[in-house]
């Protein structure tokens, strides 16, 4: 993690958690989840009081979330309509990711947190399937509860450990995400087999 991210975090505390947060989430280059661990830590070194910290570490997260979801909302359609078809994007295809977005595709608001990278995309095309905003709060908002206690309780166990700790969850979290992808490639391609026959 940059070390100007580190003092600002040191410097300004709880405003800094918020701040930081909102930006990473709606996708600027802030290491998230090496934030939240190293509020941890100082959570752990009585620098921070614990419950502000994380009420400050969610509401950050909720911030930056939202306005992925309004921008996706705001612009997701007309976008389809104007670029789509250069990208091979209809607005069928929109209505598609609405209803899988209803079915099941809400629970990634939920989980999506703890993929770097995927977090801000996941409320962009939730935006942009038009996914009512109450579903989308409930989903998302939760999911930024426990990502935030997740990491924040992580930095509070290890302290000054925190480091390699954290490089060991990144590890285990892509071997999660490689073996949950082959699960989902081997069931659709078993699922297109038995509608053949």
């Amino acid at each position: 993690m940059p070390a100007h991210l580190l003092h600002w975090i040191t410097t300004y505390g709880l405003a800094a958690i918020v701040v930081l947060l909102m930006l990473g989430v709606f996708g600027l280059p802030v290491p998230d989840e090496t934030l939240l661990t190293f509020a941890g830590v100082l959570v752990h070194e009585g620098r921070l009081p614990f419950a502000s910290t994380w009420a400050a570490a969610a509401f950050g997260s909720m911030c930056g979330i939202t306005l992925s979801y309004g921008l996706g909302r705001g612009f997701g359609p007309a976008a389809v309509a104007h670029f789509g078809r250069w990208f091979h994007v209809r607005p069928d295809d929109l209505t598609r990711v609405e209803r899988w977005m209803e079915r099941s595709g809400k629970w990634s608001l939920t989980f999506g947190y703890f993929v770097p990278g995927v977090r801000h995309l996941t409320a962009l095309v939730a935006g942009a399937s038009q996914l009512p905003g109450q579903v989308f709060a409930a989903y998302a908002y939760s999911g930024a509860v426990l990502w935030s206690i997740a990491f924040i309780t992580l930095g509070v166990i290890v302290g000054d450990r925190w480091q390699p700790a954290l490089e060991a969850v990144h590890r285990h979290v892509i071997v999660i995400i490689a073996t949950a992808a082959l699960a989902l490639l081997i069931y659709l391609v078993a699922r297109r087999a038995v509608r053949r026959r």
